[in-house]
């Protein structure tokens, strides 16, 4: 089983300092790592991964907590602040240059107009993927830039963002990040409802990516699969995104007894684990593999 890289002491700092930020004003502002999960969008347990220092704090989350802390990024991450100020920015002689980073810095502005307010789900879709696309376009990098084509949704349509998340199947991965959406895929209602798909809501789909051979013949190696983030806990026999002893993981899960549950690889050529309940966090249930077949 693989295990987690330890953070520079430069990047575990910024974590200790957006946690020590977060300890010492979340009683006067009301706030909890539940509540900061749910305006980034992504899990609770993504959220300790940051402020504990598993995983490096990303753009996005920083200005979430510094909108909701109502503290610069700055303050905790010059790293991050100087990258969200340089966004667009090119060679600074050039007249086009200048321009760019005016409209990153407008970017900006619409991030922090918002203090206070939680943005709706398409607010937040249309300002990362300027964020994305000026990063793509000014820095030239291989990051797959991302897909918002900004057409309406037509009746039954509904818009399931892809995130660059690699879910093992194998000996498993440690998650990097669990909120970096890469592109959003509509899908008709009318598909989920005849392959007999029920979930939590539309807002809770999201679309991930199957990594390794251990669910082979139910999901392949690579196979984009829809999960729905809304179930968090186990809810009987089923495919499950879980995360246990550090290590993102695709699995069946089935009740073992009243504190343990089997995982299961589909692959016959690996053996089921047990494991406690409590050493496992589920993450989202999963519904369908891309080409359509039903979990």
């Amino acid at each position: 089983m693989s295990k987690k890289k330890e953070l520079s002491p430069e990047l575990k700092a910024e974590c200790d300092a957006a946690k020590a930020l977060f300890m010492s004003r979340k009683n006067s502002l009301g706030l909890t790592q539940a509540k900061l999960a749910e305006e980034a969008d992504i899990s609770a347990a993504a959220v300790a991964m940051y402020l504990n220092g598993t995983n490096p704090l990303n753009a996005k989350f920083a200005v979430v907590l510094s909108r909701l802390l109502d503290v610069p990024v700055e303050k905790f991450s010059p790293r991050l602040y100087e990258e969200l100020r340089s966004l667009g920015a090119g060679p600074s002689s050039s007249t086009m240059d200048s321009k760019r980073t005016g409209a990153a810095d407008k970017v900006l502005e619409m991030l922090q107009k918002h203090a206070g307010k939680k943005l709706d789900d398409e607010a937040q879709e249309r300002i990362l993927a300027a964020v994305t696309q000026t990063i793509t376009e000014e820095r030239a990098t291989n990051v797959i830039a991302a897909d918002f084509s900004g057409r309406r949704l037509l009746p039954g349509d509904i818009s399931i963002p892809q995130y660059d998340i690699r879910a093992a199947m194998g000996h498993g991965q440690v998650p990097a990040e669990y909120s970096e959406v890469i592109r959003n895929v509509v899908i008709r209602e009318e598909v989920l409802r005849e392959k007999g798909i029920t979930y939590t809501s539309a807002k809770a789909l999201s679309m991930i990516t199957g990594w390794g051979q251990s669910m082979e013949g139910t999901i392949n190696d690579k196979d984009p699969v829809i999960v729905d983030r809304g179930v968090s806990d186990y809810q009987g026999e089923g495919v499950y995104v879980l995360t246990w002893h550090g290590d993102l993981l695709i699995k069946r899960l089935q009740r073992r007894d009243e504190n343990h549950v089997w995982l299961i690889s589909d692959n016959r050529n690996y053996e089921k684990q047990s494991a406690r309940i409590e050493d496992v966090t589920i993450h989202a249930k999963v519904l369908l593999v891309w080409n359509a077949r039903k979990i």
